[in-house]
């Protein structure tokens, strides 16, 4: 039937209503990877793998920079370190250096009593030589008194057990017992537990 026949007979002509969508129907596979990838400025030809790569250097390249960072955090704290430490180490000097003057000097100050009495006994003695054996003996007790203040003991007198902890044996001779000092050589100090000077000894040991 002809457009015109339709016309005549009072039928509308539809043709004109009908349309045909001729956009192809986008697939929905990559939706996801499309939304959340964003194609830098600049970069028109860059594609995802391309971008991960710049991004994963990025990342590198920030992580360097804190590393830097924290490095120059522990070379300023390190350099603070080592000034207090060098800070410590010279008061620490001085403070030994003045404490030993203090013991040089408190110990001259004990032994300047023992120099005047030798002086004393050396003077009695040009007048009456028999005078100064009783003047050196004297000088001989005021110095173990001094050390005594001090905290040294005297070692290895005569007649004591000999210990090799604090006596020296340049020689052994036979006696009545084992182990006894008969004869003292060079009188021998301690402090304590600490061996200041060992006594040189001759001890007996029974034949």
């Amino acid at each position: 039937m002809s457009d015109d026949t339709k016309k005549k007979n009072g039928q509308p002509d539809t043709s004109e209503n009908i349309k045909f969508d001729a956009e192809p129907v986008a697939e929905t596979d990559n939706m996801d990877e499309d939304a959340d990838f964003q194609m830098p400025e600049g970069f028109p030809d860059m594609d995802a793998g391309m971008l991960g790569q710049v991004q994963e250097m990025m990342g590198k390249l920030q992580k360097a920079d804190e590393l830097e960072k924290e490095n120059a955090d522990l070379k300023n704290r390190l350099g603070r370190l080592a000034a207090d430490f060098e800070g410590y180490r010279n008061r620490t000097g001085l403070e030994t250096a003045e404490a030993e003057g203090k013991g040089v000097s408190k110990a001259a100050e004990a032994l300047m009593p023992v120099y005047d009495d030798v002086e004393r006994a050396l003077t009695a003695g040009v007048d009456d030589p028999a005078k100064l054996i009783p003047g050196v003996q004297a000088v001989q007790s005021k110095v173990l008194s001094i050390f005594a203040t001090l905290g040294l003991e005297a070692t290895g007198r005569e007649g004591e057990p000999f210990d090799p902890q604090w006596h020296e044996a340049i020689q052994v001779v036979p006696g009545d017992e084992d182990d006894l000092i008969v004869t003292t050589y060079q009188l021998g100090f301690r402090m304590g537990d600490r061996l200041v000077r060992p006594a040189r000894v001759v001890v007996s040991r029974k034949a």
